[in-house]
């Protein structure tokens, strides 16, 4: 079923989904599986929806009902990578979900291309799909977010959803759904670990300027220095990659140029890897000479020796959630003007063997 508009032979005006719904006093989404038959509607809503498109008129486009029938129930997840853990857990928690409902899965890689996302929105939405779920940080940009939005209002006026996973709102008034994790609250909680152990100089390591996920972490670990009395060193924070390979080059770099620091916050778990693999080859011991420490809580923080304190981010289960928050019977819902749904999951620390308090003859002072 596609959005229809523009004027028929007569040159009048063709009705759309939109004022379907809007006569029907149900959503776009309800139309649309009234017209697919591809999911279970109440017996009196799929009549008032019947009865608005015999009083408007309204003619469903047969290319748009073909590419229905041909690649209906799927739901598209968009990622930066699939070999990064991060992206990987959630996508097999998108996976588990949308098979439950009988789902094809479809799986597109961005490599940290704005653009590419954007292509890939088009393309699920060429696709039919019923949900397309964004996932990780995006960079602040007017055009981006302006393009973006755009192709949600597109999605939701063919009765899908685009759901923002782990990434900021669009707006108030852009028709999308989103699953968020405390990223703030989570490193503001493994700062405060950090300062309570006897830590202030701490080593903030990784993330890419710019990006959503990182400006809310540092936010978290400025807010629990603020909190605590202790002043921020801008020395003291070095943004880059989610990579080890960062991890390991800019470590070895900031202990040549003898910073000063006690432990290191490391953006993620594989960027503190890479940080640990560099504090091993110049002979620094971790927790005794540097307590380290990373964020998710993805499986190489148990791996390393000593096992790495982190944050938990409940990965999986955002992805579980991104599904059912976009497939959520609307059958009931009155027609309504486009809203912004939330779910947003907690994060905890999880203490393992990679912080020592801090002692006389402890630290790089």
């Amino acid at each position: 079923m596609g959005r229809q508009s523009g004027t028929d032979a007569d040159g009048q005006r063709r009705s759309t989904v939109t004022d379907v719904a809007r006569r029907a006093g149900v959503s776009t989404a309800t139309v649309s599986r009234v017209l697919n038959r591809n999911y279970p509607v109440a017996a009196a809503t799929r009549e008032r929806v019947e009865h608005a498109i015999r009083e408007l008129g309204y003619v469903v486009n047969a290319h748009a009902r073909a590419l229905a029938g041909v690649s209906g129930r799927t739901v598209g997840i968009i990622v930066n990578d699939v070999v990064d853990p991060f992206y990987a857990y959630i996508a097999r928690g998108v996976e588990r979900e949308a098979s439950r409902g009988g789902r094809l899965c479809l799986v597109c890689c961005t490599q940290g291309d704005p653009q590419r996302e954007l292509a890939f929105v088009e393309l699920m939405h060429e696709r039919r799909a019923d949900a397309v779920i964004v996932v990780g940080g995006s960079v602040a940009d007017r055009a981006y977010t302006s393009d973006l939005a755009r192709r949600a209002r597109e999605l939701d006026a063919d009765g899908s959803k685009l759901v923002l996973c782990g990434r900021p709102p669009l707006g108030e008034r852009v028709p999308t759904a989103s699953v968020e994790y405390d990223n703030e609250g989570g490193a503001f909680a493994l700062t405060d670990h950090l300062l309570t152990q006897g830590h202030e100089r701490i080593l903030y390591l990784g993330g890419p300027p710019g990006l959503s996920t990182t400006r809310d972490r540092l936010a978290g670990h400025r807010r629990a220095l603020e909190l605590r009395d202790v002043a921020a060193d801008p020395a003291l924070e070095q943004p880059g990659a989610f990579s080890r390979a960062f991890g390991a080059r800019r470590m070895s770099e900031v202990l040549g140029e003898g910073t000063r620091f006690t432990a290191v916050f490391a953006a993620n778990d594989i960027v503190a890897a890479g940080a640990a693999q560099a504090l091993e080859e110049a002979g620094v011991r971790v927790p005794q000479d540097v307590s380290l420490v990373g964020y998710d809580d993805v499986p190489v923080a148990q791996e390393m020796r000593p096992r790495l304190t982190t944050v938990h981010v409940p990965l999986e289960e955002m992805g579980r959630q991104a599904v059912r928050v976009a497939l959520r019977d609307e059958d009931e819902d009155p027609w309504r003007e486009p809203t912004t749904g939330v779910i947003r999951l907690g994060t905890h620390i999880v203490v393992r063997d990679s912080v020592a308090p801090r002692g006389t003859r402890r630290g790089r002072e």
